[in-house]
């Protein structure tokens, strides 16, 4: 029980620095400037030994199918630190963000499934590149690379990150079964593209 306790606390940390990059993203009129300070959310993230549910998934493929259930608390709690972030801040003078973030939620909304599957598989082979890269690679300034760089692609590219997305739904009040269901699709699609590059790799001759 403990074991699940520390995992969910980390996820909900986990949410709120992802919520904090998500508010300087939507405060920043340059985007590539807003993409390289989200970034600010994943740094904390992997320094601090937090858990991100397009993170960790990748390592499904290397893990027992009791893992499973360790994701599905991780995507709670960031779903948890996320919102709440999102509800504290409409809270506050910089509330005006969620106008932004509610013009991105319409778009993100009205488009297609497989769409919004691809982009989300595209997001999830990057975050897993950025974490497995943080994990694996020894110099310092490579890992702050493996970092920033996965995240400003994904956001500049317009992939689509589910707790990112967890956010953005909160604070731009766009919540509904259609977000929900498009968030389990995200979700899917992060999980696909997270898990391929360690998938593939297995035939790698070592």
């Amino acid at each position: 029980m403990k074991r699940f306790v520390d995992i969910l606390l980390r996820a909900i940390l986990t949410g709120f620095a992802i919520g904090i990059g998500g508010a300087v993203y939507l405060s920043c009129d340059n985007k590539y400037l807003g993409a390289f300070l989200f970034g600010t959310g994943l740094f904390v993230i992997l320094c601090f030994g937090f858990n991100l549910f397009t993170g960790k998934v990748g390592y499904a493929v290397e893990n027992k199918p009791a893992y499973i259930i360790d994701l599905l608390v991780i995507w709670l709690g960031n779903l948890i630190g996320t919102s709440a972030t999102g509800a504290m801040l409409l809270f506050t003078r910089i509330s005006g963000i969620g106008d932004k973030a509610a013009e991105m939620c319409s778009t993100k909304l009205s488009d297609g499934v497989i769409s919004i599957l691809i982009l989300s598989f595209f997001c999830g082979m990057l975050m897993f590149i950025a974490a497995d890269g943080f994990k694996t690679v020894e110099n310092p300034v490579g890992k702050v690379l493996m970092i920033f760089l996965p995240v400003m692609v994904f956001i500049l590219s317009g992939y689509e990150h589910c707790v990112a997305n967890m956010f953005y739904f909160t604070i731009g009040g766009a919540w509904s079964a259609k977000a929900f269901g498009y968030l389990i699709l995200m979700s899917l699609g992060n999980a696909a593209g997270g898990m391929f590059i360690p998938f593939v790799r297995k035939g790698f001759i070592k």
